[in-house]
């Protein structure tokens, strides 16, 4: 045989179920309220958005992109590209800044619809320009109108010509023709001025742009926007700007090399020129003089070292302009000289980098703080850039000094053994080698300027579009779904919050296991809910629920069984209204009705509420014995319509009468009561505020203690418990009263353990003769 466990998960559905089903029409009601409410905010309130998406793919060799060749030999000044570099310049400030200025986004309009206001970037006839963007101060709603015939606009009775500079109380500004109107709006417009600084922190966080993968030179670019035109406009407008900076930055260092070059052709031309001046005149004075074989090869040899001289002289002038712009304290954004003649591939790339740390560093300056650690980081790698770049400069500048020393010394050499030639020949021979070596110089600057002019001319991009910006064609946001799930998670809180304030959150007691955890007195029996409880005089219960549940009470209490004995049971409570007195007439009615003969005794001699019930107030009883040794006890002892039922009324004289129950006649009345009757049941005051159910509890047997639910404060059960005033009672045990059936359905999902809505076993013949006999 298998052992039977209990399944979890069934146990805490159990519990949810008993918990919070009782209020089912409760969360059903909040549920289609909050649905409701979604479908508000969905219909009258949401703006939709859309998606918008861009793809550009970028030239980067290292992941497998690269230009034409023949495009590529002639175009001396694209660089290699990273495509995590180019995501950050495209999402620079810079460019972002740029859109906002173009598409004029510090200056939105807006149709003032019923319920929201949308934009009205392609319903507004106008759109605004501001003079100086920068001077923007922030301009709430201002609301316009525009007179198509007239060209104007009307601003707080103000008129304003169309596509013109005026001067308005916002400063100087354009209202130009919108020229993305689509149809006019018939709601009132409105505008508002913020400053672009601002937009543009709005619409870098909105704008997402990411690699398609690690190994993909492709770019996506994303950006969610309520309407499809303005933000197709930014995506485009910004892959323009990107593009126009990548040009605008190889024109600006093409020009550069430029004019570095024309200067250089204007001094080869002016000692060219001088030297063919020398020449004509030495010819003219001294006469032509032809070279011998011996200086024609020496020719040819001078000519390539001074070719070569030349050559390094020219690489010597290039890294001195290089140093001077790596010790520059100030090169941030400005353009990297021409490394012209200077064939190292480690300088260029060394030079590349510093470039793009230095543009990195100033985008992150302008939108982070200086203690920044990827601040910090880019400031360290371009401070260890530059000693390497001056390290590698210097070193070829010692390389390129000893070889010009070298061909300096091995020309010394041709000249020594020149000696030899006739002196005139020799100076003829030298103006004609200089003259030579100039002309090559000459040459080799003229085809650097066709190279350098040659870069200006359209070549590949750098980057190239795949796709220009589109839109989803549905909104991607607020989604129906999520906001009615939404809806659903916010009926449930509320819900399960409104259910934590009613009952966990209550002072008072409302569940049994509260009582259980406060004492360790018995709870014997739970008595539901009856309205109008005692009100006016007492009538017997007719509910068999009702019934029941006092039989039962009997049955806990040990009243029932073969062997009888006679019991004193005394009804209290902690405080006034908890219903002992309720309890105590309706369990002698049921003790009664058994055949017993039962004494109610009303000892409540202060608030004596039993004997007002059964109108027996203000007549002779308990207080007129105690004080009265001429009384006899079967004096005070009323019988009522209730058979076997007799009341012992408190008297007429009620007050402060604890002193009373010292008295000896007290027990003599309680010896005389137990002879007669089967049963006694002491009505008493509470407990928590005199002491006289105290000086009752050592006559009784069993002690019952009423609490009434969601009436009785937690904290006072807590009080009798840890003063023990509990243990000073003989035989405690709580009765819980009037507990009322959790949420609003009936069922077995009570604040207890059962008391009778549960299950009914009603003798219907009963029930038809009780309805007849009421009939």
């Amino acid at each position: 045989m298998t052992k039977n466990t209990p399944n979890t998960e069934d146990n805490f559905i159990a519990s949810l179920a008993y918990k919070y089903l009782p209020y089912w029409p409760m969360f059903a009601a909040l549920l289609i309220i909050s649905i409701a409410g979604g479908w508000a905010y969905l219909n009258f309130l949401a703006i939709p958005s859309y998606e918008v998406s861009a793809s550009l793919i970028i030239k980067d060799e290292n992941k497998g992109v690269s230009g034409s060749r023949i495009t590529e030999s002639m175009d001396n000044f694209t660089t290699n590209k990273v495509v995590e570099n180019e995501i950050n310049i495209i999402h620079s400030r810079s460019l972002i800044s740029k859109v906002v200025n173009d598409l004029s986004l510090y200056a939105p309009i807006y149709e003032d619809t019923q319920f929201k206001a949308i934009s009205a970037y392609t319903s507004s006839p106008i759109v605004i320009e501001y003079k100086n963007p920068s001077e923007i101060k922030a301009v709430p709603k201002t609301y316009f109108s525009v007179d198509e015939k007239v060209e104007t606009v009307r601003i707080e009775k103000k008129e304003y010509p169309i596509d013109e500079w005026v001067r308005t109380p916002y400063g100087t500004m354009k209202f130009k023709r919108n020229i993305n109107l689509v149809e006019p709006s018939s709601n009132p417009l409105y505008f508002t001025l913020i400053h672009p600084s601002k937009v543009t922190d709005e619409l870098m966080a909105k704008v997402r742009i990411q690699a398609l993968s690690k190994m993909s030179a492709v770019v996506n670019l994303y950006l969610k926007d309520s309407v499809p035109q303005r933000g197709e406009d930014i995506l485009n407008i910004l892959i323009a700007s990107y593009k126009e900076m990548a040009v605008l930055e190889r024109n600006n260092l093409a020009s550069n090399t430029l004019a570095f070059i024309e200067d250089r052709i204007k001094l080869a031309m002016e000692e060219l020129e001088a030297l063919e001046n020398k020449v004509v005149e030495f010819k003219a004075t001294q006469g032509g003089v032809n070279l011998s074989e011996q200086g024609k090869l020496y020719l040819e040899n001078v000519r390539d070292n001074d070719r070569k001289i030349s050559e390094i002289n020219t690489q010597l002038a290039v890294l001195e302009k290089v140093e001077r712009y790596v010790l520059s304290e100030n090169t941030s954004g400005s353009f990297v000289p021409s490394t012209l003649g200077v064939n190292d591939p480690s300088l260029n790339q060394l030079l590349q980098k510093l470039y793009d740390s230095e543009i990195q560093y100033q985008k992150l300056r302008n939108t982070t703080a200086e203690n920044n650690p990827i601040l910090v980081s880019i400031t360290n790698e371009i401070a260890n850039i530059r000693p390497r770049i001056i390290e590698n400069i210097r070193n070829q500048r010692v390389n390129l000094q000893a070889s010009r020393g070298n061909l300096a010394s091995t020309n010394n050499g041709y000249n020594t053994s020149l000696q030899t030639i006739p002196q005139k020949e020799r100076e003829l021979m030298e103006l004609t080698r200089q003259q030579m070596v100039k002309n090559n110089a000459y040459n080799f600057l003229l085809q650097k300027r066709e190279e350098t002019v040659l870069s200006h001319a359209p070549t590949a991009e750098d980057s190239k579009v795949i796709d220009r910006a589109g839109t989803s064609p549905f909104p991607v946001s607020p989604k129906p779904l999520y906001i009615y799930m939404m809806s659903v998670m916010a009926a449930c809180i509320m819900g399960l919050f409104l259910i934590a304030v009613k009952e966990f959150l209550n002072t008072k007691i409302l569940f049994r296991t509260e009582i259980a955890l406060y004492t360790q007195a018995p709870i014997v029996a739970e008595l539901s809910f009856i309205k109008n409880q005692l009100r006016g005089g007492f009538t017997a219960p007719t509910e068999v629920s009702v019934i029941e549940q006092f039989r039962q009470l009997r049955v806990t209490l040990g009243l029932y069984g073969r062997t009888f004995t006679k019991r004193k049971i005394m009804v209290t409570s902690s405080i006034p209204g908890e219903g002992k007195s309720y309890v105590s007439t309706n369990l002698a009615v049921s003790l009664a009705s058994s055949g017993k003969k039962v004494a109610l005794l009303d000892l409540d001699l202060r608030n004596p509420n039993t004997s007002t019930l059964f109108n027996l107030y203000n007549t002779t009883g308990i207080i007129e014995y105690l004080s009265d040794e001429g009384i006899n006890p079967i004096e005070i002892v009323v019988k009522t319509e209730f058979p076997n039922l007799f009341i012992l009324p408190a008297g007429s004289n009620v007050g402060d009468h604890t002193e009373l129950l010292l008295s000896e006649r007290l027990e003599n009345l309680f010896s005389f009561l137990e002879l007669t009757y089967d049963y006694l049941i002491i009505d008493t005051p509470p407990v928590d505020l005199v002491s006289d159910a105290y000086l009752l509890s050592e006559y009784c047997d069993i002690t019952l203690l009423v609490m009434r639910h969601a009436y009785t404060p937690k904290s006072l059960v807590q009080r009798l418990a840890h003063d023990n005033k509990i243990q000073s009672l003989n035989n405690v045990a709580i009765v819980f009263n009037g507990v009322k059936p959790r949420g609003f359905v009936r069922g077995q999902y009570g604040y207890g353990y059962g008391y009778g809505y549960e299950h009914k076993y009603d003798d219907k013949t009963y029930r038809n003769r009780s309805a007849k006999a009421n009939a």
